[in-house]
């Protein structure tokens, strides 16, 4: 089954180019189907990058979706035309009447910030409140992860002596969880970024539950309630180029910026990236949509409590 996409959404072209079968809302509404209702929280700089990088991880389902996409009142993007942001992007005040059976919230690159320190932070704490009762299950990526995981729990972030960047391989460490059926028994997962959450502080909570971490990147997913609240703290989503992208965006403003590790062939930035992630991250979002939403989701939306 295909997802159901706003009318002329970007990502709808693109993922046709790459032979991925995405449905608009015109055509959608033909079918008297209950789709899954998705709402993305994008608070990354490049809107419609982000929107196609999980589109076409979502888009693997067999079950329909239906994408909505949520913006912050209190802050305006500088990256993303304003004409798309109005046809596509709704405020949360609007959704919050709203009930979800999944939402995803993004990452942002505000981490040398402190939580209390970001702009818009009154805002989204009273939508990770919101999340709670208003949607099955939440996942929060990268630095949504380790906001959500100070919202709910408390649990600090420490900054890192460098930048964690590339891709590295992380072990599932209950891996008869539904979140994991079909993984191997290590999986690889690209991570950018300056800050972590350490396994010594989530332990002093007992509601939480570390799934899976590596040797070099640390603690990598955290599950909540159940997996109602799933934290990833690297990029399960990101395409091929991303890294790429990010590094030589960089590089070309900094002396001291690192390649990503284990990412290029042959470690060579004139060599393509070696992909070691993407059959993983198109499970995961597969697993969390059958296991921890489509299967636990009142058929009764407004039944979410």
């Amino acid at each position: 089954m295909p997802l159901r996409l706003p009318d002329r959404l970007p990502a709808i072209e693109l993922l046709k180019n790459e032979n991925i079968f995405v449905m608009n809302n015109s055509r959608a509404t033909t079918q008297d189907i209950r789709p899954l209702r998705i709402v993305i929280l994008n608070l990354m700089p490049l809107k419609i990058t982000t929107e196609t990088d999980l589109v076409r991880l979502l888009s693997n389902t067999p079950l329909q979706l239906e994408i909505y996409f949520m913006k912050i009142k209190s802050h305006t993007s500088k990256n993303t035309p304003i004409e798309h942001m109005m046809m596509f992007y709704k405020d949360f005040e609007v959704l919050a009447k709203e009930k979800f059976d999944g939402m995803i919230i993004t990452g942002a690159p505000i981490e040398h910030l402190e939580f209390e320190d970001v702009s818009y932070w009154e805002e989204i704490s009273e939508i990770f409140r919101w999340a709670d009762t208003h949607v099955t299950s939440t996942m929060y990526i990268c630095w949504a992860a380790q906001a959500g995981l100070y919202f709910h729990y408390g649990v600090p972030k420490h900054k890192l002596p460098t930048k964690k960047f590339g891709i590295f391989e992380q072990r599932p460490l209950k891996p008869t969880l539904p979140i994991f059926r079909g993984f191997d028994d290590t999986f690889f997962m690209p991570h950018s970024r300056h800050t972590e959450v350490r396994r010594e502080d989530i332990e002093k909570h007992k509601e939480l539950d570390i799934i899976a971490e590596s040797e070099e990147s640390g603690v990598s997913i955290v599950m909540a309630k159940d997996g109602r609240q799933i934290f990833v703290t690297g990029h399960m989503e990101y395409a091929p180029y991303t890294l790429d992208h990010e590094y030589r965006r960089d590089k070309d403003k900094r002396d001291d910026v690192k390649m990503p590790q284990n990412y290029y062939v042959d470690d060579n930035p004139d060599n393509p990236p070696h992909v070691t992630w993407r059959a993983h991250g198109n499970l995961l979002f597969n697993n969390w949509i059958n296991y921890y939403i489509y299967q636990e989701t009142p058929f009764n939306i407004d039944d979410i409590k």
